[in-house]
């Protein structure tokens, strides 16, 4: 269920928006103005705010980088006023809402933010019955530990879980541990109060507050650093949190489900991930297998992005051709679900004529896989190096030997981490997969370039860190 805070009168037509939004499933949220609306921000947080123009959106949107509030903001106004609407989105907005509002263009909004509401497209015999396990554990209230290759839809399969609970009322949080350094995911778990730290202007709660509940997902929880795993063990034991700058712990009613692409019990081996920690949340363990493990899935994948793209680009529905059937049924998909969809996306733009041809189908080459249960190395180290120059290829072209030469080897390497993170669109997990080094070498390595003045990609859905030199 999206959480929907609109900022202004619902007297006028922005309340047949929250209508709309109510109707279909979301939870409203509502404040008179900017500043109320960023208190309920604060608090209850939100996944999609519609802030009348009337308002001060610019404002509202610098308030919520400055305190790492990380919410689309959608303005909303008379589509006559056009100064207006050009105003919000200069200041920030990602996108106009017109006055009286389209219901289809709030429901896909809604779609957008809340991620895939419909259940998953599965064929296969294998993920056939890792559904129904999922639903028959949905109901009860015990932790799930969700463990896959990145792109294969661990975060799809906790928002089913959760839509099956009896929680599904309740919010839905999400959280991407390895998106953020430890110093501002211990903030955005926990929440703080004001004055905590430097630039805590305000108290403000945390994903776990957020989720009183409901259901809060802590994805790519391997990642995370074992001093704040031992105050999520707590959070967990005693269902009761502390806030940064708190003086008194604040009880929560929350199931966590988690999920990661690492095995946790090889990271528990290797001191890297706490023991206790891992038992409590692999109360029950699904494994979501790779693409190329459920091949039967493909085509009905294919099938409903093909579908869901061309409605969102307002384009006729085309169906796939044998020989396109064929391409998509012959590639490896080493970027799982996630580069299935990109694929179709592409195909939906690109395809002329009737239905999708080959022609559509723009493949992209891709690192070889890092996933802890890829084949070793050793048994075919010859056939992997032409993949790995190809993928090095496709990130930058390649520069020839004597321009390496004199060149410090820290200078390469950091040319060569940021161009990886650059391609990634600034996604660190993908990032670190193709760079195959861990994720927290990686955050090392760009805080190491920060302090240097470095510009470094930003992370998705936050906003870019401010660089000083020296």
């Amino acid at each position: 269920m999206a959480r929907v805070l609109i900022i202004g009168s619902l007297e006028a037509e922005l309340g047949t928006a929250a209508r709309i939004a109510v109707a279909r499933g979301a939870r409203l949220i509502v404040a008179e103005g900017a500043a109320a609306g960023l208190a309920r921000l604060r608090g209850e947080g939100a996944d999609l705010v519609l802030c009348d123009v009337l308002h001060d959106v610019g404002w509202l949107v610098a308030q919520m980088d400055a305190e790492r509030i990380a919410c689309p903001v959608v303005a909303c106004g008379r589509p006559d006023d056009a100064e207006a609407a050009v105003r919000a989105i200069r200041a920030g907005a990602k996108e106009f809402l017109p006055l009286p509002p389209d219901a289809d263009l709030i429901a896909a909004m809604l779609q957008t933010v809340a991620g895939e509401p419909d259940k998953p497209v599965v064929r296969d015999a294998s993920m056939t019955t890792l559904l129904a396990r999922a639903e028959q554990v949905a109901r009860a209230d015990a932790s799930v530990l969700i463990t896959g290759e990145s792109g294969t839809g661990k975060e799809v399969l906790a928002r089913h879980i959760h839509a099956a609970s009896r929680r599904a009322r309740g919010p839905f949080v999400a959280l991407n541990c390895a998106a953020l350094p430890e110093a501002l995911l211990e903030s955005e778990l926990f929440g703080h109060e004001k004055g905590a730290f430097s630039g805590a202007v305000a108290s403000r709660k945390g994903k776990f507050e957020q989720a009183e509940g409901g259901t809060l997902l802590l994805d790519e929880i391997g990642e995370m650093d074992p001093r704040l795993q031992a105050k999520i063990l707590r959070a967990i034991q005693e269902r009761e949190i502390d806030r940064l700058g708190g003086s008194a712990p604040v009880k929560v009613d929350v199931r966590i489900l988690a999920a990661t692409h690492r095995d946790l019990t090889i990271e528990v081996a290797k001191g890297r991930f706490r023991e206790d920690l891992y038992f409590r949340l692999a109360v029950v363990r699904l494994r979501i297998p790779a693409l190329r493990e459920r091949r039967d899935d493909i085509l009905p994948l294919a099938r409903h992005f093909a579908a869901r793209y061309a409605h969102a680009n307002g384009l006729p529905e085309r169906g796939l051709t044998p020989a396109a059937e064929a391409v998509l049924m012959a590639h490896a998909w080493p970027g799982n679900v996630r580069e299935l969809e990109n694929t179709l996306h592409r195909a939906v733009l690109l395809a002329e004529g009737p239905s999708i041809g080959p022609d559509a189908i723009d493949l992209l080459e891709a690192a070889p896989s890092f996933a802890p249960d890829a084949p070793p190395l050793p048994a075919a180290f010859a056939a992997a190096t032409a993949p790995l120059a190809a993928a090095a290829a496709a990130i930058a072209p390649a520069q020839p030997v004597a321009a390496l030469v004199g060149r410090r080897v820290e200078e390469v390497e950091r040319e060569l981490i940021l161009e990886t993170l650059s391609h990634c669109l600034g996604n660190r997990t993908r990032a670190a997969e193709m760079l195959g080094i861990s994720i927290r070498t990686l955050r090392n390595k760009l805080h190491e370039y920060r302090a240097a003045g470095v510009t470094v990609p930003p992370v998705p859905g936050q906003p870019p860190y401010a660089i000083a030199a020296g």
